[in-house]
């Protein structure tokens, strides 16, 4: 054992925690005001569901996730620490190096989704008011040139509020909230002429499989990428916090408001099907497009400051990632990294990618199944500790059981999902015959779930041998 150095992801003093756990709610809920949420709802019926299925199925998986976050913000409070460090406590001190790698490829993968999207909304932008320069033939389209002129400022945008840390993140998340709150308002009644309630009842009905499946897909939508985050920001309250009070906070800021979106973009499609096809290419452009220049400009400006928020918070929380990997980085020189990796990423996502959606999928369902399967490990290892708690002060080098749990619940849960990305396809679904592949089975991507469960069922089974470790290693 080995005594912890106090650094960046040291627990924070008592002295210098403050708030509530009502204060979770804004940037949970500013991280889910963005025109991909109303995507969500597109995408959702683009699996096969009819719009109820797809409103039922996204509301089931939003809470089902961002309730695991809730409960893993707890831990938070009550030691002070972010999340990956607190992971220490059962994956030990080198043992949690790979959830952290895990965790920082999920931060740095967000960051280049939204990062993009926000470079899309840029270009929309500028192609609206200078088609002469940033238009292609038909008007409307934005040039390579606008999206890469977008997609650099966007990016160092994101790095550079990232140094600042928690305390201009927490400000600028809050009044972004209250100024995408408003204007997604304006949105939904200019595009209200669009929707057809009718058309609800509309559309053939998804087998079962497919019901389970938008389930699946809507857990990787939301929680299940949000779930490394869950101490990062509820370590600033107190310790005595309320643990339902923090869990209740944390899930509503993260479930309305994009519930509330996916509900709208359900009734977008149902009465405009050609939409999904454009927004699997282009979500922002798609639901941007019949807008009027007057509001367009104010209201993607307001969005891609929903991404870059989003986008900003990942950054923090990767930054602290590569702390807690044993990197000693200090947070500009962090930051900077993120920002060479979210470069080359966005390249492909933009500029590669069959489409936005098929590798956008891949993403949630590869980094699903490996956020899901920590998860597991993290909040078995705290019900174990929920009399004594953490006892961070000292850490195994090595938490054998957790890493066993997480590996293999990890090979399992990707040999169960498929991709629609050809590139991404062949890393994926090696447990699965081609004709299970191609049906319902593949459709489902229970690999997520099988993940959640497998890691879940071994950690519970084996934690009592780490316990009889006697390891030696300092943090």
């Amino acid at each position: 054992m080995g005594t912890v150095e106090r650094n960046g992801i040291g627990p924070v003093p008592e002295s210098e925690r403050h708030g509530t756990p009502r204060s979770l709610f804004w940037p949970w809920a500013a991280s889910g005001l963005s025109l991909l949420c109303v995507a969500y709802g597109i995408y959702l019926m683009g699996l096969g569901l009819n719009p109820w299925q797809a409103i039922v199925t996204g509301a089931i998986g939003y809470v089902l996730s961002f309730l695991l976050v809730g409960l893993i913000s707890i831990a938070g409070a009550r030691t002070g620490a972010p999340t990956m460090a607190i992971g220490r406590a059962s994956f030990g001190l080198h043992g949690n190096k790979l959830p952290t790698l895990f965790s920082y490829v999920s931060n740095v993968g967000w960051e280049t989704v939204l990062v993009a999207l926000s470079s899309l909304g840029g270009s929309a932008i500028l192609a609206r008011v200078a088609p002469g320069t940033f238009a292609q033939a038909d008007g409307r389209t934005p040039t390579t040139a606008a999206q890469a002129l977008c997609f650099v400022v966007t990016a160092i945008s994101v790095v550079v509020v990232g140094i600042f840390g928690h305390a201009l993140i927490m400000k600028v998340q809050k009044y972004l909230t209250a100024a995408i709150t408003v204007l997604t308002a304006v949105y939904m009644v200019l595009m209200a002429d669009r929707i057809d309630p009718s058309a609800l009842g509309g559309g053939p009905s998804g087998g079962l499989g497919t019901f389970v499946g938008g389930i699946v897909f809507a857990m990787t939508l939301l929680g299940l990428g949000w779930v490394n985050c869950g101490a990062d920001y509820s370590r600033y309250l107190p310790r005595t916090s309320s643990g339902r009070a923090i869990t209740g906070w944390t899930t509503l800021g993260g479930v309305l408001p994009p519930l509330v979106l996916l509900v709208f973009g359900v009734l977008l499609n149902a009465g405009d099907p050609e939409l999904a096809a454009a927004a699997a290419a282009d979500p922002v452009g798609a639901l941007a497009a019949e807008l009027p220049t007057w509001f367009l400009v104010p209201y993607l400006l307001t969005a891609i400051g929903g991404f870059a928020s989003g986008a900003i918070m990942d950054i923090y929380s990767s930054g602290m990632s590569m702390l807690a990997l044993g990197i000693p980085v200090r947070r500009h020189l962090a930051v900077l990294v993120d920002g060479a990796l979210m470069a080359v990423g966005g390249w492909y996502v933009l500029f590669v990618s069959p489409s936005f959606f098929a590798t956008f999928q891949a993403f949630l369902s590869i980094i699903g199944v490996a956020m899901a399967a920590w998860t597991a490990v993290f909040l078995v290892e705290q019900w174990r500790r929920r009399r004594t708690g953490f006892d961070l002060a000292t850490v195994r080098t090595l938490g054998r059981p957790a890493v066993l749990s997480l590996a293999v619940a990890t090979v399992v849960g990707l040999g169960l999902i498929t991709s629609a990305d050809p590139h991404i396809a062949k890393a994926v679904g090696f447990l699965l015959t081609d004709s299970a592949a191609r049906g319902t089975l593949g459709a489902m991507n229970l690999g997520v779930v099988v993940a959640l469960a497998v890691a879940g069922a071994l950690y519970a089974c084996t934690a009592a041998l780490a316990d009889r470790s006697t390891t030696e290693g300092a943090r």
